[in-house]
């Protein structure tokens, strides 16, 4: 298996900034566009399973926080259709830097979210 492709590398990196300015714009559709249908999501609260859970969540969640950042993302790819997206991130204001990972598949509608999980260490 051939790891770390640059062609994955910036097709999933590309997804992920999109998906990336979607969630600072608070676009639920958007959104939900960038997560294959069973996706799976830990949140630091709360989980879901598949799209319709997780448009009832997203609807009922405020946006960001303004000022949010990303620290030490890292893209990995496993072959031409798996990669893994970790990252920290952050507010301004706070000292404490949450944990994002998400895994990225290739199917035939593109890359999507197939497991995401978020926390923050207390």
């Amino acid at each position: 298996m051939e790891l770390d492709r640059p062609d994955v590398i910036a097709e999933v990196s590309a997804a992920f900034e999109d998906y990336e300015q979607a969630l600072l714009a608070n676009d639920v559709d958007r959104i939900l566009g960038f997560f294959a249908p069973g996706a799976v999501r830990f949140g630091i609260a709360d989980q879901q399973v598949g799209l319709d859970e997780q448009r009832r969540w997203r609807l009922s969640q405020p946006a960001l926080p303004a000022g949010r950042r990303l620290k030490d993302t890292i893209i990995q790819s496993y072959g031409g259709s798996t990669a893994v997206v970790t990252t920290l991130f952050g507010y301004p204001g706070g000292d404490v830097l949450g944990r994002q990972s998400q895994t990225w598949v290739r199917l035939a509608e593109g890359w999507r979210i197939v497991t995401a999980h978020v926390s923050q260490p207390t």
